[in-house]
Parts: C-alpha cells; structure tokens; sequence
C-alpha cells in the first residue's frame, strides 16, 4: 500500500506539470495575437484591408455580376484607354477593364499566399520537429538537406522547380511552398531543441507518453507563436514569389487575372501606357505591406518585452 500510494503521488505532480502549461499557452496565444493587432494602428489598419481583400475574392467568385465589367471580354475598340470614370484603371491592349482585372485577381492573389504557407508550413513544421525532438542522424540528414535548399535564393529554386513542372497557378503554389520549407523547419528545429529539456517534458515521459503525444501536446503548442509569426510574414514573400513567376509568364496563364502576370503583359506599355502597370503594382505593394504589417503587431504581442514597453 505505502508504495503503490508513493508512485501515485509521484505521478500526479508530473502529470499536472506536463497538462497545465501547455493548455494555458494555447489559451493565452491567440488573446496575445488580438492584443497586438489592437495596440499597433498600422497592424490593425492592415488587419483590416486584408479583410477587405478576404471579402472582395470572395464577394467577386461567388457573384461575378458585382463587377462593373467581364475581366475576360475583349473589346479591341476600346483597347488602351486611360483612367476614367467609365474604366477607373483604364483599359489593356485586348479592351479588358483593369479595374475589374485587379479585383478579380484578389481571388489568385491571396488563394497562392495561403495555400503556398499551408504546404510550407505543414512539411516544415513535421521535419523540424523530427529533426529537433529525435537528434542525431534524422538531425542531421534533415538540416543538411534544408541547408542546400536555402543555399539556392528561393526564386530560383522556384523558377528551376517550375522549369521542370511547367507552366500553371497550381505547380506555382507547390513551386512557392516547397522552397519555403527550410525555414518553418529551421525555426521549429531550434525552439524544440530548447523546449524538449523542460521539467514538463521530462513529466510526460515519466507518465508513459508517447513521442508523438509528447511533440504535438506538449511541444508544439509552445512553438506556436513563431509559427504565427513567420506564416503570416510567409504569406508576404510567397504573393511576392507569385507575382515574380507570373511577370515571368510562369504562373497562371491567360486569361486568368492575376496581379504578377498583369505587369509582365504591360511593361512593353510601360510609356505609351503606364496604368497597366501602376496599378497591379499597387496592388501587390499594399498587400505585402499589409501582411508585413500584420506580421510586425503579431510579434510584438506574443513578445513579452514589447508588452512590457
């Protein structure tokens, strides 16, 4: 009896220890996140231009009539027409309203930022945690390979990935999110290297849990705030990643509307017809900077000194 009551004394301790932080750290993440959003003015104004752009790809996919004109219909008598109130943007070289074009390509635009930062984010937050919480030879294969990825500047890694896949919006996605990879693996890599060696770690062992328990209940949900942080800045570089392939005539291909390959088809115009350009290159700027923006008040609330401040 007096044993068998040690061993539950022992037990329970460690097994509050390894629950309890954890369940407030997922609590406490996402209040963090809102706290900074709503303490930085530029972080929030950003907030909400990205719902605004959420709401405008949505709003024009499901209902197309909203759009004052078809971004698809060409009417060559009406072809490079500058700004005005019938064409807002003006017009391109097939007659298309740029206005309508640029809203339409809000669908592509944000649909290649997520689902870019899904693959990255997915693949490179299960080898960074193999990597960091098994050590040893997975450790080693795994950052060796990550290092010769990041070797490559990820637009050319992504170029040369598209070189053998082919043209097309959906090989520019999986393009854009592999070369991302290395570095959502290289941060969870290194904050589990420091997380694995706590007190509730160790209690989680003690008590018989698995380690893929351990990982994804008690680790992960502590690398969580990085991972926020880096998606959201992720999903910056990967639009700017898209609009370079399609200035390239990479990514989607006509007539799909999207802001990179909008540019690519005018820069010939660039003189005789900047709004071609001006125009998605407004949009592209205000949406990475938006995100950075977003990014910039998202870290500095899950960053105890900047509360502190």
């Amino acid at each position: 009896m007096t044993v068998s009551r040690n061993k539950q004394l022992a037990t329970e301790p460690a097994a509050a220890v390894a629950t309890v932080p954890v369940k407030e750290k997922r609590e406490s993440v996402w209040k963090d996140v809102f706290a900074g959003i709503v303490s930085n003015k530029a972080a929030l104004v950003s907030g909400v231009f990205i719902l605004l752009l959420a709401a405008v790809a949505v709003v024009t996919k499901l209902f197309p009539q909203v759009l004052p004109y078809d971004p698809y219909a060409q009417n060559l008598s009406e072809s490079l027409q500058g700004p005005s109130s019938a064409h807002w943007f003006g017009t391109d070289m097939q007659g298309r309203d740029i206005f309508s074009r640029v809203l339409v390509g809000t669908q592509i635009t944000l649909t290649v930022g997520l689902a870019a930062v899904a693959i990255s984010l997915t693949i490179g937050v299960i080898l960074g945690a193999v990597a960091g919480y098994k050590g040893g030879k997975w450790d080693t294969v795994i950052m060796r390979v990550m290092d010769m990825m990041l070797a490559i500047p990820s637009i050319l890694l992504a170029i040369a990935i598209m070189a053998a896949l082919g043209p097309g919006i959906e090989k520019a996605v999986v393009a854009i999110g592999l070369v991302s990879i290395p570095e959502y693996a290289r941060i969870v890599r290194s904050e589990i290297l420091s997380i694995k060696e706590n007190d509730y770690v160790a209690a989680a062992r003690v008590i018989g849990d698995s380690n893929f328990a351990i990982v994804f209940r008690h680790v992960l949900p502590n690398v969580l705030p990085s991972i926020i942080v880096r998606a959201t800045l992720g999903i910056s570089t990967a639009i700017l990643d898209a609009a370079a392939l399609g200035f390239l005539g990479l990514g989607v291909q006509p007539p799909d509307a999207e802001w990179g390959d909008m540019l690519g088809r005018g820069r010939n115009e660039l003189f005789r017809a900047p709004w071609l350009m001006i125009f998605p290159g407004l949009a592209i700027t205000l949406t990475v900077l938006a995100f950075n923006l977003l990014g910039d008040g998202i870290r500095d609330g899950l960053d105890p000194k900047a509360r502190k401040r």
